[in-house]
């Protein structure tokens, strides 16, 4: 038998090659929607909403859908270990009832996702987002939120991270009957970074968690942008909340720690500790909180830059506190806390302290920068040669007799002042510096502050 030649046997092989192409071609055909990534994962798109329910009912662990333009109407369950991703235009609408996507499943990745119109109900936890028990290790990232309950709700699971996402709620909506943006009950260890979330009730709501970490997210139109409750070993940093009745309330909570975060236009308190204990509260930047139609004295009804209420053992360090009705106001044995290097510029009360203990606010030499302290320096060592007690017998006076206050910018009474503070003696009660900086300390930034 003769050999073929070899141009014979590349003339066979050729055809050979194009017979396979044209069965492989036809065998894709006959399976709609499939294709292989990169790494060998399946891919399956989505037109419609049936083809969804049936895909994340059916499709194997480690599949990505993705959604082509389109209405994806009702509500949808994620039960296995796989991507979920919207293509511009796909629009899951849950028609006002409900939970959008509910994840009961590990390892599951949800990705540049709109998501509208789910439930109102607070009871049930209707969220566009709802995490069961045991979802641990999820992803939810770049995603539209806009609905009136909860943006994103988990309880009891770990290791979630959540990322770069756009909630916001119904601004008509009264202010407690909105959910909040994001809601973690029981969370462990969630990282949460770089979202955008206004006009829902709180913006970043933490209970009962351990270790979550808080950083880079814009909280605006709300009630608190980030609200602790009951949880221990947080950090937050270079967040910032705006218009909000409060901006971060941290609340029976340990070992938090709040630096280089950012609060302007708050009602009632730029940060509060309440009940709270072993938390970092420093270079945090906190202006302009103003609580409308206040009353003269009342600590409730005016705004307070930073609100130590029953807190203990608590470093407030290097904040920059401007502008508000009260600096910081101290209430209910909040006295054993270290405050200093703290910048107290132009606040209206620069403290507020209800109390009858002597309480001194530096630490080995060095206290704050009081805009209205009116001592000197003789020695040049940038220390005041003389204490700063923000708070006075006339205060004191003035606060049980608000319809006096009037007087209080009157050159007698400034007069009375001066002479109260340099007769003040060691035995005196109410908060004293007794060594007030007399420069502003340099209000660091989060990159100055990891590089020390």
């Amino acid at each position: 038998m003769l050999r073929p030649s070899f141009r014979q046997s590349f003339s066979l092989w050729r055809r050979q090659g194009q017979c396979l192409a044209l069965v492989l071609s036809l065998g894709l055909c006959l399976v709609p929607h499939l294709a292989l990534g990169a790494d060998q994962s399946q891919i399956i798109n989505i037109a419609d909403s049936e083809a969804l329910r049936t895909a994340l009912a059916s499709a194997p662990n480690g599949t990505e859908i993705r959604l082509l333009p389109g209405r994806y109407i009702g509500r949808f369950e994620v039960e296995q270990p796989l991507t979920l991703r919207g293509e511009p235009g796909a629009v899951i609408d849950a028609q006002g009832a409900g939970s959008a996507l509910v994840v009961s499943a590990s390892g599951v990745t949800l990705t540049r996702l709109t998501i509208r119109n789910w439930g109102r109900d607070l009871y049930e936890k209707d969220a566009a987002i709802r995490l069961l028990p045991g979802a641990n290790e999820v992803t939810i990232v770049a995603n539209e939120l806009s609905g009136p309950g909860f943006g994103i709700y988990a309880s009891e699971v770990s290791d979630l991270k959540l990322k770069d996402n756009q909630i916001e709620g119904e601004a008509e909506a009264f202010l407690l009957d909105r959910g909040d943006g994001i809601h973690l009950l029981k969370v462990n260890y969630p990282h949460v970074s770089g979202n955008r979330i206004k006009t829902v009730r709180d913006g970043i709501y933490l209970e009962s968690g351990v270790g979550s970490r808080v950083y880079g997210n814009h909280l605006s139109e709300l009630q608190y942008g980030l609200h602790y409750m009951y949880t221990k070993q947080d950090e937050a940093m270079d967040n910032l909340a705006c218009r909000v009745s409060g901006g971060y309330a941290l609340m029976n909570s340990e070992g938090i720690r709040l630096v280089f975060n950012r609060v302007r236009e708050a009602k009632e308190f730029g940060v509060l500790l309440n009940l709270t204990h072993d938390a970092e509260i420093q270079a945090n930047q906190i202006e302009a909180t103003q609580m409308p139609n206040s009353v003269a004295g009342d600590l409730f009804s005016e705004g307070k830059g930073l609100f130590v209420y029953g807190a203990k053992r608590n470093q407030i360090s290097g904040n920059y506190i401007a502008g508000n009705q009260i600096g910081i106001a101290m209430a209910l044995g909040g006295e054993d806390n270290l405050v200093y290097q703290n910048q107290f510029l132009a606040n209206a009360t620069q403290v507020r302290y209800v109390g009858e203990t002597r309480v001194e606010w530096s630490l080995q030499g060095r206290g704050n920068y009081w805009s209205d302290y009116r001592g000197w320096d003789l020695d040049g060592d940038g220390i005041g040669d003389g204490q700063h007690l923000p708070n006075d017998s006339l205060d004191r006076l003035f606060w049980l007799y608000p319809e006096a206050k009037f007087l209080m910018e009157s050159p007698l009474v400034k007069l009375l002042k001066w002479l109260d503070n340099q007769l003040q003696g060691e035995h005196s009660v109410g908060v004293v510096d007794s060594h007030p900086v007399m420069t502003p300390p340099p209000h660091l930034g989060p990159a100055a502050w990891e590089a020390l």
